[in-house]
């Protein structure tokens, strides 16, 4: 079994650590490029997805109307493990409102209702949620209470309503990360191991994942409107 905890300051190191890990380690599923493991940008993203959460959990500042709420599942033989963890983005001016930004569940401890009771703890609170996803995680989040409004860029915008909140969501620059002297550096590096040539056509692969992922995402939120228009 497992325990809920919400937090709105940041978790102590050790559970911070093991966030970030989870972060890294299921990249491929949350990431909204998520280039093939064989891709030599994918370290490139894999960091900036690790820095972009790392100052999410930075700002949390111990109120309600935190920039970051985070809901961490612990084992409850151990609470010291981090068996899943939510993070979402409460709406500045809608009590009601927020945006999930990240959520994962540790691959061994899936189908056990880890996502389903994190995803509850955010609804207890802010009833009216947002996220974006791939196509092929949109029945998992329909599973859940999303409805599929509209795309966003290669990704498909779900909420808990029929329609968006007003509110603004504080959401993370990620420009100054990629403009960052550390990714910077990780770009030399990978740029001197693999060569320009490598480079270029890992662009060009990303690029191509890009524009699939559009168009899955269209064809499916045509597909679902569609389908909500006749019932």
């Amino acid at each position: 079994m497992f325990t809920l905890v919400h937090l709105d300051t940041p978790p102590p190191e050790s559970l911070k650590d093991q966030v970030l890990q989870m972060v890294v380690d299921y990249f491929s599923d949350i990431s909204a490029v998520p280039v093939a493991s064989d891709n030599p940008l994918y370290q490139l993203y894999q960091y900036v997805i690790g820095f972009e959460v790392h100052l999410y959990l930075q700002a949390m500042n111990g109120t309600a109307t935190s920039p970051t709420q985070l809901i961490l599942a612990l084992d409850d033989e151990d609470p010291s493990q981090v068996l899943g963890f939510a993070l979402y983005l409460p709406s500045l001016d809608d009590a009601e409102a927020c945006t999930l930004a990240y959520m994962a569940v540790q691959a061994s401890q899936r189908r056990r209702g880890i996502a389903r009771g994190m995803l509850q703890r955010v609804l207890d609170t802010r009833p009216h949620a947002e996220l974006a996803c791939l196509a092929s995680k949109v029945p998992c989040f329909e599973a859940l209470g999303f409805r599929v409004l509209a795309t966003q860029q290669s990704q498909v915008l779900m909420n808990t309503r029929a329609q968006r909140s007003d509110g603004l969501v504080a959401v993370q620059d990620l420009a100054p990360i990629f403009q960052s002297k550390e990714v910077r550096q990780i770009h030399a590096y990978l740029l001197k191991q693999h060569g320009s040539q490598a480079m270029s056509e890992a662009e060009t692969q990303r690029d191509q994942l890009l524009d699939e992922m559009a168009h899955e995402a269209e064809l499916l939120v045509r597909e679902r409107l569609a389908y909500s228009s006749i019932h």
